[in-house]
């Protein structure tokens, strides 16, 4: 097999198959989130198109960020139960089956059914516990890095892929840019086909930073439900405060990122007269800056008291959301907070991840993680829909931003009720 032929040829020169496990899952979760940032460039063009509202676009959205969130338990147990190649694939056979079936809908209930539901569980087959998975079943040392990688390819792939997306609707239309996306999809695909494995020992291997000698053998697969397994986890975990800290700092963190401003930065700008390809540059940059946050954030992680790095990561983001509304639109403006606020996009993932493995331990960091995660997209789902509302009703987004930026300062204070961990404290003392 070529995973295995090409284990060996890497381990001749001292390097892990794990970093190639997390080079094609980078691949794949780049072009996959470009799925996910795509429809804040087709708004306004469907808007044109079909005479519906930003509410009843933005309630498929809604669904659709809920939906990538609340499958995310599911996930993880699909993902230890079936394994990371099997599951990404059929993950990404459901979302381009979706994408397809949208080039052809003409009512606002096929919206919501594709982009709604189908695409919404097959981005939620994976969702960010994939990233959480390779990390602590792949690696032992450098799980922080790792997290922060894989993160930063599904913030920067939401963003980097919406200036091209931008210019080819506004040349050719909308359903020339999503059937580049199904492209797209179907690279990602063949790359996991051909090199992801499940475990090390798949390839003779220990986790990275394991001194053994002998391959760790697989546990024995579990035959509990997949629903009695992630719905068990959660019945578990919610007896802990931490927990619910956890889970409520998500929700803020969904609800800054991926339902407003992902979402709804492009149509916004458009009302103060940015056009659509400028301001999809404009995210394409926080993309770039967010590569480069995300992945300092998960070296930090492996080094710093996560709660602390959380802290500050909440604060410096409610405070660059409430500047937003005061820099006029300007270039200078929009570019002073596209590198503020892009160096913080998601940067919050890695912290929370080690902060989960290390409360609820490695084996069931995933399926705990999976729940918090849940948080993070019913609160990018709440902001979705509001911010549609916003517009809808008020006739501006900018309630939105307030809110949004406020609750951030919210998060940053709550994450600190969170205990250090006994042997961190006697550690660091």
């Amino acid at each position: 097999m070529i995973s295995n032929w090409l284990a060996a040829a890497l381990a001749r020169r001292n390097i892990h198959y794990g970093w190639v496990i997390v080079g094609v899952t980078f691949l794949a979760a780049l072009i996959s989130a470009g799925t996910v940032g795509a429809p804040g460039v087709f708004i306004v063009p469907l808007q044109q198109e079909f005479g519906w509202s930003a509410a009843e676009i933005s309630s498929a959205l809604s669904i659709r960020l809920i939906l990538f969130g609340l499958m995310a338990p599911f996930a993880a147990a699909l993902l230890n139960r079936y394994g990371l190649r099997n599951v990404t694939l059929v993950a990404q056979l459901v979302v381009v089956s979706g994408l397809l079936g949208s080039l052809f809908m003409t009512q606002v209930w096929q919206l919501v059914l594709l982009w709604g539901v189908v695409v919404g569980i097959g981005t939620g087959m994976t969702a960010l516990v994939l990233g959480a998975t390779i990390a602590t079943r792949w690696f032992v040392a450098r799980r922080g890095l790792v997290v922060g990688i894989l993160t930063a390819s599904v913030a920067t792939g939401q963003l980097l892929f919406l200036p091209a997306l931008a210019a080819i609707t506004d040349r050719v239309g909308w359903r020339f840019a999503l059937a580049l996306v199904c492209m797209m999809l179907g690279v990602a695909a063949f790359a996991v086909l051909m090199v992801m494995r499940d475990r090390p020992s798949d390839v003779g291997q220990r986790p990275f930073g394991d001194e053994g000698t002998e391959p760790l053998p697989a546990p024995p697969p579990s035959t509990a439900p997949i629903a009695a397994v992630a719905l068990g986890t959660l019945r578990d975990c919610s007896n802990s405060p931490v927990f619910w800290v956890l889970f409520a700092t998500f929700f803020i963190c969904g609800a800054s990122t991926n339902g407003l401003v992902q979402v709804h930065l492009i149509p916004m700008c458009l009302d103060f007269g940015i056009p659509q390809v400028q301001a999809a540059s404009l995210l394409a940059a926080m993309g770039i800056f967010d590569f480069v946050g995300t992945i300092l954030s998960g070296w930090l992680s492996d080094r710093y008291d996560n709660r602390w790095l959380l802290f500050w990561y909440y604060g410096l983001r409610g405070l660059s959301l409430l500047f937003l509304p005061f820099t006029d639109f300007t270039f200078y403006g929009l570019s002073l907070f596209a590198v503020f606020y892009g160096l913080d996009w998601i940067a919050t993932v890695p912290p929370t991840v080690r902060l989960t493995a290390q409360r609820f331990g490695a084996e069931r960091a995933n399926l705990v993680f999976g729940w918090i995660f849940a948080g993070h997209q019913l609160g990018a789902g709440a902001a979705a829909f509001g911010a549609g509302l916003s517009r809808t009703v008020y006739a501006t987004y900018l309630p939105a931003f307030f809110i949004a930026g406020a609750l951030c300062i919210v998060a940053a204070v709550i994450v600190l009720t969170i205990t250090r961990p006994a042997k961190v404290a006697a550690a660091a003392a």
